[in-house]
């Protein structure tokens, strides 16, 4: 039987490259589709209206997902299995119909996009990724500049123009860095003169030991002091490295805090900025955990058979934890 799913506020329904299983029906919500425009960077939004389907064509077509399905709102969703789906079909000519009209908007979508680019000059996929993030950069469009260059070192690791795709990510982020501080400053503080320069510039942490301090703090539960520190490190914004990993002990913070919608929204904005953070499927198995202490339970098991259907070394900690939490969820 079909099963109605509740989903949270800011809840991944799917990701980008699940296994597709299901067939989805929004009941009632806001449900968005979103994928990127792999010329441009930019997301694109596509939103579900309740009654419609939405998976059908990575479902029966029996390839992965093609896009992420976020929940904007509280919704209901209604699962269904494809031979569920099909028995519903073959019963109600209008979801034929209904499924026809999406696919045409769709294929006329396609068509106009493949069009365009047909009228553009033949350009390398890696190439034309790189000069799209070249353009937003020397036209201060940081926020898609820094998009495009990961996309690019994600896709692209071995590519010509990975150490300039490097730098350029490097520039870009502290554009962004020192944007965010000109607006937390205002407009009324006068000049810094060359002595607070030199202070400021004194008192700019080291990374590093300033994440290995934080990391001593989690060790002796003292998670709040912990996530702060974290925090600081993210917001200087300087080492990519380190940012990287305190953003992840940052929602280990809220998960121990007993903080689990804020984990869950945190990780799940996480995974959409780094979708090949090392630490992934951790930070999916906290998603897990708490989405199973918030008593979302079909959310959990979901997560949980994410990680286990992901590589992954034989027997290693994850799969040992995850495997035992579905077990125990199942059971």
């Amino acid at each position: 039987m079909p099963k109605a799913i509740q989903y949270g506020s800011g809840s991944l329904i799917y990701f980008q490259g699940d296994a597709a299983e299901r067939i989805y029906i929004l009941q009632n919500g806001k449900v968005s589709l979103i994928y990127q425009d792999i010329e441009t960077g930019d997301d694109v939004r596509t939103p579900v209206q309740p009654g419609e389907f939405f998976g059908v064509k990575s479902a029966l077509g029996r390839y992965p997902r093609e896009e992420n399905a976020m929940s904007l709102t509280d919704s209901t969703v209604l699962a269904l299995t494809i031979p569920e789906f099909e028995t519903m079909a073959m019963s109600n000519t209008r979801i034929i119909m209904k499924m026809l009209k999406v696919f045409s908007n769709q294929m006329r979508r396609i068509h106009a996009q493949v069009s365009s680019l047909m009228k553009k000059e033949d350009v390398a996929p890696d190439v034309g990724l790189f000069n799209t993030g070249e353009y937003y950069l020397k036209n201060k469009r940081y926020s898609q500049a820094k998009y495009v260059f990961s996309r690019y070192l994600t896709c692209y690791p071995n590519g010509k123009n990975t150490l300039q795709a490097a730098q350029n990510l490097q520039a870009a982020e502290a554009a962004l860095g020192s944007a965010d501080k000109e607006k937390s400053k205002g407009t009324s503080a006068p000049p810094a003169s060359p002595a607070r320069t030199q202070a400021a510039a004194a008192k700019q942490i080291d990374p590093a030991k300033a994440y290995y301090d934080a990391l001593s703090l989690f060790s002796q539960e003292k998670y709040q002091e912990a996530y702060q520190d974290f925090k600081k490190i993210v917001d200087e914004n300087t080492e990519p490295e380190w940012m990287k990993k305190s953003s992840y002990e940052m929602g280990r913070c809220l998960f121990f805090l007993n903080k689990f919608d804020e984990c869950i929204k945190y990780y799940t904005v996480m995974l959409t900025q780094y979708p090949s953070h090392p630490e992934i499927r951790d930070v999916m198995y906290y998603i897990g955990q708490s989405n199973e202490k918030t008593g979302a339970r079909e959310q959990a098991a979901a997560f949980y058979k994410k990680i286990l259907a992901m590589p992954s070394p034989e027997n290693d900690g994850v799969t040992t934890k995850t495997r035992r939490a579905l077990e125990t969820l199942e059971g």
